[in-house]
């Protein structure tokens, strides 16, 4: 349901005020003014505030909310028409203190917690079911072991605090301290350790029905599983088949949490924790040679690549997230791993060239960079533009040598090079004899 307020425009009224300071007056004076602007614009431009009641959560930018945190099946399981009394309130204490189960759903820590109807819906669920679990914490995460250490009666509901429940004990005698000396008094609760519990609350309506233990146990299976069950039995259940019939088979695929490699494989014979470019990543490896070896790549808490190699065949690699699709619930297809397979081969690889390309030469050109001498052809065989022919290296021309000591501003500039042709040096005219004067015989 979504519940919709507009903001109203009023005006208010001066309040006389007696008996009070101008400064004061004239702040109260100011935040009235201000609110009414405030109100009157708003109303103006009518504003409307959704809020969204349902708990079935909006879409997010990766899909639906994972399908841990989305609405439950409600159970169908038929209810006594007499009301709870006496005797049927002790029967329920006796069998349900102390009880163990498992956590089907991941449970928040908070005083508020889950609720949960008889036979009906899960309050909160979706987005703020797990806006509740990030900004609280988590108590237990499916699969966990949840023990109920405290039952109570309340009206119309049924309160269950399990592992200890979310509040702290004496939280009032934890402020309180009895001495003379303030510096080394000590509180009467010296208990400073914060609480790690849930709370789980189930809603009757109207009244409580006189019911057994098994009928509670049963009202409760969507979110606590009481039957006896092994620690991977009791993760496995919470998760797709697909994907449980993958860890119970000991596969690991990628997208994988660290929790289902641990199912799936347990504790691996080795670790190595190194880099890929600015990534950190942790190598896990299971198995020795002759046998299979896996080698399982974990950034953070996901798995992002599997690689398995077999004594005498190439290895296979595995980079695709196949598990995200399966806690997703906005229908996405799952990715099946055949049909992503890719396989490295080691060694010189030598290429068939009748149906393969020749690699293309080396150059020391960057990615899509072209030359103006490129011509405009394009060799099919190899996908590369054709070069064109390359002219010769152009040197600079040699600058004069500047003597140490000399002065930079008296040394000439080099003169620039001429291509006209040189010519033969002029003869040399000798000077003919004046006149006049005497000639040797």
């Amino acid at each position: 349901m979504n519940r919709t307020f507009l903001f109203p425009v009023f005006s208010p009224a001066p309040r006389m005020i007696v008996n009070t300071s101008r400064r004061q007056q004239f702040r109260q004076v100011a935040i009235a003014c201000a609110l009414t602007g405030l109100l009157a614009a708003a109303a103006a431009s009518a504003q409307v505030i959704t809020v969204d009641t349902s708990g079935k959560g909006r879409i997010t930018a990766d899909g639906q909310i994972d399908r841990r945190y989305s609405q439950i099946t409600p159970t169908n399981i038929p209810l006594p028409q007499s009301q709870l009394d006496a005797k049927s309130r002790m029967d329920l204490i006796r069998v349900l203190q102390a009880e163990q189960g498992f956590a089907m759903r991941p449970f928040p820590r908070g005083h508020k917690g889950l609720t949960l109807v008889a036979n009906g819906k899960l309050e909160p669920a979706g987005e703020a079911y797990l806006n509740m679990v990030i900004s609280n914490g988590t108590s237990a995460k499916p699969g966990d072991r949840l023990v109920i250490t405290d039952v109570k009666f309340d009206h119309s509901k049924i309160i269950f605090m399990l592992n200890g429940g979310p509040d702290a004990k004496h939280r009032f005698l934890r402020h309180i301290s009895i001495g003379a000396d303030p510096d080394y008094t000590n509180p009467v609760v010296q208990d400073t350790q914060d609480p790690q519990g849930a709370r789980l609350t189930l809603d009757f309506g109207n009244r409580i029905p006189a019911l057994t233990g098994a009928q509670v146990k049963a009202l409760l299976t969507p979110l606590i599983s009481f039957d006896v069950k092994t620690p991977i039995q009791a993760f496995t259940d919470t998760l797709p088949p697909q994907l449980k019939d993958a860890i119970l088979n000991h596969r690991v695929m990628v997208g994988m949490s660290t929790d289902m490699v641990l199912f799936a494989k347990g504790a691996p014979q080795s670790k190595s924790r190194e880099m890929d470019g600015q990534m950190p990543f942790e190598e896990w490896i299971y198995g020795k040679p002759p046998e299979e070896v896996d080698f399982v790549r974990i950034n953070g808490n996901r798995v992002i690549r599997v690689e398995v190699a077999k004594m005498g065949e190439p290895p296979v690699v595995f980079t695709n997230d196949e598990v995200s699709a399966m806690l997703r619930t906005d229908g996405t297809p799952v990715i099946t791993a055949e049909t992503h397979t890719h396989i490295s081969r080691v060694g010189d690889v030598q290429r068939d060239p009748n149906r393969e390309a020749p690699a293309a030469p080396p150059s020391l050109r960057n990615p899509g960079e072209q030359l103006p001498t490129d011509d405009a052809s394009v060799n099919h065989t190899s996908g590369q533009k054709n070069v064109g022919v390359m002219r010769p290296v152009q040197f600079p021309k040699k600058k004069p040598e500047v003597q140490p000591g000399a002065n930079p501003d008296s040394v000439p500039d080099p003169e620039p090079a001429t291509s006209a042709p040189t010519s033969s040096p002029a003869p040399v005219k000798t000077p003919s004899p004046a006149a006049g004067t005497n000639q040797p015989n």
